[in-house]
């Protein structure tokens, strides 16, 4: 799988943009703050519809204007593939092969993309709900329904914490609300469990192989909710805590428990490393968790993925870079720098460089 072409109309800074790439490695060179991230941002919108930046969509859309438009023609299974969003201020509209789509979930499992940005190395020791995204990006793109789910629960989510914002709240309508979020959110919680379980054997041999068997990463899914084998045991216990939480919720304006709470554990050598890790092994674990987001896309759908290595090359060290590098290999890949070392220079045989200044792009090497 990989991108052929963009094209861009009023997309943040770029006012119209029609690009080429390699199918290889795509290095896009330039000072900061000149639409690198933007090119990246845009490619990654075309495999679940939302951008890795920001959760407004007005953002995305250039100055002064009405709508952001953002093309892809790509090869997949050696088949031609086609696929448009319309970024408008009252929602998206998406297209593949010229045809409108009912709603943007249908964009899902068409394009896989797997970002990697410096938040990314921070996932580790940053707040639970940066790992909470990570499994939502990622499952998103594995199975559509998660991605349905999910849309489904924060709109309950939202609506059972504006029942509770309110006054004289009654039981009967909190209850109704309750079982809904049970529903939904149990389905969450045994899906998160199942990638967890699939992402922490893949990125264990990752780990030890980049530490040369020296640390040994463990994942655990840490459920707000105890996970259960049996749905309607799991769905019965979700719903007496969310019963016992009541009065604690109804004082607090919102709902205390469920999988918007969940979290991950990290441990390297059996020490939890968010918060007792060093910088290093907070890094190596975050780089693991990324390459094991490729395997695992390559193990499901049988497909390798684009990588989007948005400046995140300068924030590791000549270990680190050498071994995601010589991993990928066989991917298209995306890399936005500042500035292109010797080392990237030299390791990266096939590639097109490109120069981008203040929202357009110009090739400077093709090879």
């Amino acid at each position: 799988m990989f991108i052929k072409k963009i094209e861009l109309n009023n997309f943040r800074n770029y006012i119209h943009l029609d690009m080429d790439f390699h199918k290889k490695v795509n290095i896009l060179l330039g000072k900061n703050a000149q639409g690198k991230t933007n090119l990246i941002e845009a490619i990654y919108l075309t495999s679940i519809g939302k951008s890795f930046r920001t959760n407004k969509d007005n953002e995305m859309i250039g100055f002064d204007g009405e709508f952001a438009r953002i093309k892809i023609l790509a090869e997949k299974n050696e088949e031609p593939l086609e696929l448009e969003l319309l970024v408008k201020k009252e929602g998206k509209e998406v297209k593949k092969e010229g045809y409108k789509l009912s709603k943007t979930s249908e964009m899902l499992d068409n394009i896989y993309i797997v970002v990697f940005s410096p938040e990314d190395l921070r996932i580790v020791k940053d707040e639970p709900e940066k790992r909470r995204k990570f499994i939502d990006r990622e499952l998103c793109q594995l199975k559509p329904v998660y991605y349905n789910n999910l849309s489904r629960y924060r709109k309950i989510l939202q609506q059972r914490n504006a029942l509770l914002k309110g006054k004289d709240i009654k039981e009967d309508s909190l209850k109704v609300w309750d079982i809904s979020l049970c529903e939904v959110g149990s389905k969450i919680i045994r899906q998160r469990k199942e990638f967890i379980e699939k992402i922490n054997v893949i990125s264990k041999e990752i780990h030890k192989e980049i530490t040369n068997d020296k640390e040994i990463l463990e994942i655990f899914y840490e459920a707000n909710i105890e996970y259960m084998e049996n749905m309607e045991n799991q769905k019965d216990f979700y719903l007496k805590k969310l019963e016992k939480n009541w009065k604690n919720d109804i004082y607090k304006g919102n709902t205390s428990v469920g999988p918007h709470k969940d979290d991950l554990k990290l441990l390297v050598n059996g020490i939890d490393i968010r918060n007792y890790g060093s910088q290093g092994q907070q890094r190596t674990a975050a780089l693991s968790l990324k390459l094991a987001e490729v395997k695992l896309i390559e193990e499901e759908k049988r497909e390798k993925p684009i990588l989007l290595l948005d400046d995140v090359l300068s924030e590791l060290d000549s270990t680190r870079q050498k071994y995601l590098i010589s991993s990928l290999k066989d991917l298209q890949i995306f890399i936005t720098t500042t500035e292109i070392s010797e080392f990237l220079e030299k390791s990266l045989s096939e590639k097109n460089i490109y120069v981008v200044k203040e929202g357009k792009v110009k090739i400077r090497l093709h090879i």
